[in-house]
């Protein structure tokens, strides 16, 4: 084994080349694994993972404070695995704040985030420590307000916001310490549990009975399963699972396509030594350890590094991609590490025994033949019969050098044609985001919204405290169509209504005016122009199972009425209903307009306009422009380019790796074709039309199955969604676009082959045949 040990490492350091080449491919292919695998496993249920890692609540439960003590709550909470609480509750009214984090907060008093159940990430900040202290719940990476802001309360001295934290449970708005719940005179006592048995409906319906037996009539105000939470936040992200699927297979299948690929060619490229090694008198199962050796130290190498790169890049993806169910979520199983590190040299091994084992079984004297002189009889054919042709002899004898070695370059073949799928996956998902953006979030930049009587912006600074309006409704709004520069105004007030018969609430806008100029697209049916008509998102169909014409009851400051859904709607908030605000006076007639939206004639001077209309009413507040962009789409965005760009190298280095050994192979043919006149250019343009002719055919064969694969991921984004199949979302390759994906399989194969091509056509002649 020493002897062994030296040959081998002597090879390491005489192949530089190879060494290096092997070294990066192993280590960009085990960096794609990792993430390959850190994104399958990660968007398999990304959900459960976060509750399990945060001890998530199976059930929130609130409590009349009034009818049950503390004591009797603890006692009753016997039949749970696990309980944490009861914790004072109560509803902060934050209507007056002039910080936006909605009209009310659902508020805990709570001594610590940790906890046998509902473990609560602070993210930002601290935990309340103090009096006047409060914690607000955000996703992680979200702020509605700074740290250090103050909310107001009623009647109450304001708060100050310390923390930033994440219940996966959403078991409530804010936190505040429980000597600070107690002094704003809580109303309910919130117990979090956890059952033994939990994953259906009707396990969760058993053990809320069980906590709940014995307690008096009526004692529970509301409970929350986990169930309700899971499917509300898994259809934000569900959108990713179908994608990050597709892109996690394709990185895996080229990764191990690249390194057979690369570690095959370095051993049939030793041929020679090998039989060098057998008439030196090393026994056969040696050579097969010199080489084995040889190719497993760079790989080992490059598993540790690319293992490394590969948790690096993943962790900021994953963390974009599944924010909203928290930080603890987030990161790479230990097991796919070890997965990496032991899978790829097993595949290096495997890739350079299968090699080897064939030159093992020759006499040393056949294998030196082979080394020097690789069969040429296919390509030889072919460059005979492109001869005839009228073209440039450097691009018939490269068309002719695959056929040489067919099986390395079907190979490369294979992960060319993986390489274009990829590009023509990525594009089409990034038109189809674009899409679906546009329609959703339209970018109008005369368009602005005037809020009534919402706190005033500051330049640069945090939102004013806003004043009341001046002028009734509709003054406000005879106002702001009379402001020089409007074209198109339409009054909204929005309000929060419970849909009865179901679980949820649900957001309502009616709207007046030119609402319907103004409104998102209508896909189907109308927009309402009546009393007793809603237009609603398609998700809110899919989640209810109801469609155009049915009718739903919505209730309203105890008024209920019925109404019709006339229409579907694009937008993002499944859970937004629109109206006429003919229904609103069915509800609440004495209720105005809280917002205005205004489209202004184009080239209207927007600080004018703002400022005639403050100054008209000191209570109306012009909002900036809306942003049309989703953070949604920039992430799918950003994902599909980093996770093209990362298979697009790999598939290049196996070009790259292609033309290197097919030069060291050829070194003989290239220097007598440069004895008789081949200048450098023409070497080059030789090699590189080698490997351009298989990126044109993997590029006729990956553009359709990159169609073909985009048309069942897209449709599968928008249903893991809840959301309808729209056509335009679909059919958003146009021939322009088609024809340059076409040539990126060329683009990929002459990136991979321009320089180990530029190297061999440097190579001098002298050098070339005093070798051989």
């Amino acid at each position: 084994m020493s002897a062994v040990w030296r040959v081998a490492r002597a090879a390491v350091g005489r192949r530089r080349l190879q060494t290096a080449v092997i070294g990066l491919v192993v280590t960009i292919s085990t960096a794609t694994i990792v993430l390959a695998l850190g994104l399958l496993v990660s968007s398999s249920a990304p959900f459960d993972r976060a509750h399990e890692q945060q001890s998530g609540a199976d059930l929130v439960a609130a409590f009349d404070r009034s009818q049950v003590t503390d004591d009797q709550l603890t006692r009753a909470a016997a039949g749970a695995e696990a309980v944490a609480g009861p914790f004072a509750q109560l509803t902060l009214d934050t209507s007056q704040s002039a910080q936006r984090v909605g009209p009310s907060l659902t508020t805990v008093g709570r001594a610590d985030p940790g906890g046998p159940v509902d473990r609560v990430d602070v993210w930002e900040g601290r935990w309340a420590a103090a009096p006047g202290e409060i914690v607000l719940n955000l996703v992680p990476g979200t702020t509605l307000v700074p740290l250090g802001s103050r909310i107001e309360v009623p009647g109450q001295p304001a708060l100050t916001v310390v923390g930033f934290a994440y219940s996966v449970s959403a078991s409530a708005d804010a936190w505040v310490t429980p000597a600070q719940a107690a002094a704003l005179q809580p109303t309910a006592s919130q117990v979090l549990y956890r059952f033994a048995a939990a994953a259906t409906a009707a396990d969760i319906a058993a053990g809320q009975a069980a906590v709940t037996a014995g307690l008096p009539p009526g004692a529970l105000l509301g409970a929350q399963s986990y169930l309700t939470v899971k499917q509300q936040l898994v259809t934000e992200v569900g959108v990713y699972v179908p994608f990050l699927v597709v892109f996690g297979f394709l990185g895996l299948a080229v990764a191990v396509l690249i390194v057979a690929n690369v570690v095959g060619g370095a051993v049939v490229a030793g041929y020679r030594d090998i039989g060098m090694l057998k008439a030196l008198g090393f026994t056969p199962d040696q050579v097969m350890g010199v080489y084995l050796v040889m190719v497993l130290v760079p790989s080992a190498a490059g598993c540790v590094l690319g293992t490394v790169l590969g948790n690096v890049v993943a962790r900021p993806l994953l963390a974009d991609a599944f924010q909203v169910f928290g930080a603890g979520a987030v990161g790479i199983d230990v097991w796919v590490d070890v997965a990496a590190l032991l899978g790829m040299p097993a595949v290096v091994a495997l890739a350079a025994l299968v090699s080897a084992l064939r030159a093992r079984r020759l006499p040393a004297a056949a294998a030196i033949s082979a080394g020097s002189a690789p069969r040429p009889g296919r390509a030889l054919a072919v460059q005979r019969r492109l001869s005839g042709l009228r073209l440039p002899r450097s691009v018939s004898l490269g068309l002719g050098v695959p056929f040489a070695r067919p099986a390395r370059s079907g190979l490369t073949l294979a992960a060319v044609v993986l390489g274009v799928t990829t590009v023509t996956l990525a594009i089409g998902v990034t038109l189809s985001v674009n899409a679906y953006n546009s329609a959703v979030r339209p970018s109008h930049p005369d368009r602005i919204d005037v809020v009534a009587g919402g706190p005033a912006l500051s330049d640069g600074a945090s939102p004013k405290p806003g004043a009341a309006t001046t002028l009734t409704d509709a003054e406000d709004e005879a106002l702001l169509r009379t402001t020089p520069g409007a074209e198109l105004v339409a009054a909204v007030a929005t309000k929060i209504v419970n849909v009865v018969g179901g679980q949820q609430t649900a957001t309502i806008e009616f709207s007046r005016g030119d609402s319907a100029a103004l409104a998102p697209q209508v896909t189907s049916g109308h927009w309402p122009d009546g009393p007793g008509q809603v237009a609603v998102p398609s998700r809110f169909l899919n989640q209810r199972g109801l469609a155009v014409g049915d009718t739903v009851t919505v209730e309203l400051a105890g008024q209920r009425t019925p109404v019709r859904i006339v229409g579907v709607v694009l937008t993002n908030n499944a859970d937004t209903i629109f109206a006429d605000w003919s229904t609103l006076t069915l509800l609440d007639p004495a209720a105005r307009a809280d917002t205005y939206t205004v489209e202004l004639a184009p080239g209207t001077d927007q600080q004018a306009y703002r400022a005639a209309v403050e100054a008209g009413d000191p209570g109306l507040t012009v909002l900036p422009p809306r942003d049309g962009t989703s953070s949604q789409a920039v992430v799918l965005i950003s994902s599909a380019t980093l996770l093209t760009l990362v298979l697009g190298a790999v598939a290049a280095l196996g070009v790259f790796n292609t033309v290197v050994l097919n030069a060291r192979e050829r070194r003989r043919d290239l220097g007598m074709l440069k004895s008789i006149g081949m200048t450098p250019r023409q070497v080059t343009v030789m090699l590189v039309t080698s490997m351009g002719a298989l990126g044109l055919v993997g590029g006729l064969i990956g553009v359709p199955l990159g169609i073909l694969a985009h048309r069942v991921v897209a449709p599968a984004m928008m249903r893991a969604a809840q959301s309808d199949v729209f056509g335009f979302v679909l059919d958003v390759y146009r021939a322009p676009v088609v024809a340059l994906l076409a040539l990126a399989g060329i683009l990929i194969a002459v990136a991979g082959a321009l320089i180990p091509a530029r190297g061999a056509a440097r190579t001098p002649i002298a050098a070339v045949l005093r070798s051989e």
